[in-house]
């Protein structure tokens, strides 16, 4: 059996009953009643062979199963949803409808605003919707791994997270790791290190590893934000990435790292099916424009 078996209203239920968490809530969501809605599960169960949600008293979880079976709903149904104003465009008419971005904060703060007026300015009729996740675990890239995201503004670390199989990436600019510290403190070697829990990759902590001169992060923050301003205040050094620096508070002084120094790639990661959309594909073209370096 296969997935083109299923309705499509069979996998708006699915998606349903796992965000929702249980059949009932996931009944109300749709406007349906919940004895429908477990009908819907098992008659999916029936066909693709496989238990695709535990049930019990807390509700419903997805299995290992269920939740890859949620994910390719969810890409499906978006194709659906697509397809009227995909149809429209490649008949010749304006290039419309809503592109859903995922987005690490210092991106979405200082990348995407170029962007996305770029691309109002040529295509009045796109309506991006930006969602920030942190870039801990499958971050960005998992958005669109899961279909929550249409394409997802993200950090290419391969080491830590390799692409899922199946999505398309592109790099869209490198950038170094900087040492930042408060204009107070001359000699930034005795101080506190601040960190937060995006600032990782393999390559990253290996090098921070290799020095010495590093001490373990006794101060943590929960974005780089955060940190900078911590560290404009005299609370401790940090090390981040360029494009966190932009807009940084004012009291700081930076320190190049060298050429052996730590970087990371920023690109785009996207499903092959929305790749061709227009509106994506636009989106991808701004992105691209973007000037490499920050």
């Amino acid at each position: 059996m296969t997935t083109s078996e299923l309705a499509p209203h069979e996998l708006r239920v699915l998606v349903s009953v796992a965000e929702a968490r249980g059949f009932g809530a996931g009944a109300a969501r749709l406007g349906l009643t919940q004895s429908a809605v477990s009908h819907a599960v098992r008659t999916a169960e029936r066909k693709l062979g496989v238990v695709l949600f535990t049930r019990g008293r807390q509700g419903a979880a997805p299995t290992e199963a269920g939740a890859r079976a949620v994910a390719r709903a969810r890409h499906i149904l978006r194709l659906l949803d697509t397809m009227g104003a995909e149809v429209h465009a490649a008949g010749g008419g304006e290039v419309t409808g809503t592109v859903r971005i995922a987005a690490f904060r210092s991106a979405a703060v200082h990348v995407l605003p170029g962007v996305l007026d770029r691309l109002a300015a040529r295509h009045p009729g796109v309506s991006p919707q930006v969602n920030i996740v942190r870039e801990v675990g499958p971050g960005t890239t998992g958005e669109v791994a899961d279909g929550r995201a249409d394409l997802a503004v993200a950090t290419l670390n391969p080491d830590t997270y390799p692409i899922p199989k199946g999505l398309l990436s592109g790099k869209l600019f490198e950038e170094r790791y900087l040492l930042v510290h408060p204009a107070s403190a001359p000699d930034p070697r005795g101080l506190p290190l601040v960190d937060w829990a995006e600032n990782c990759s393999s390559h990253t902590r290996g090098w921070w590893r290799d020095q010495d001169w590093m001490p373990t992060a006794t101060v943590t923050a929960e974005d780089d934000g955060v940190v900078l301003s911590m560290v404009a205040a005299g609370m401790g050094m940090a090390v981040v990435p360029e494009l966190s620096l932009l807009g940084a508070p004012g009291g700081i002084v930076t320190r190049d790292l060298g050429p052996d120094g730590p970087k990371r790639q920023v690109g785009y990661v996207v499903a092959p099916g929305m790749a061709q959309g227009a509106a994506v594909r636009e989106l991808i073209r701004g992105l691209r424009e973007t000037p490499v370096g920050v």
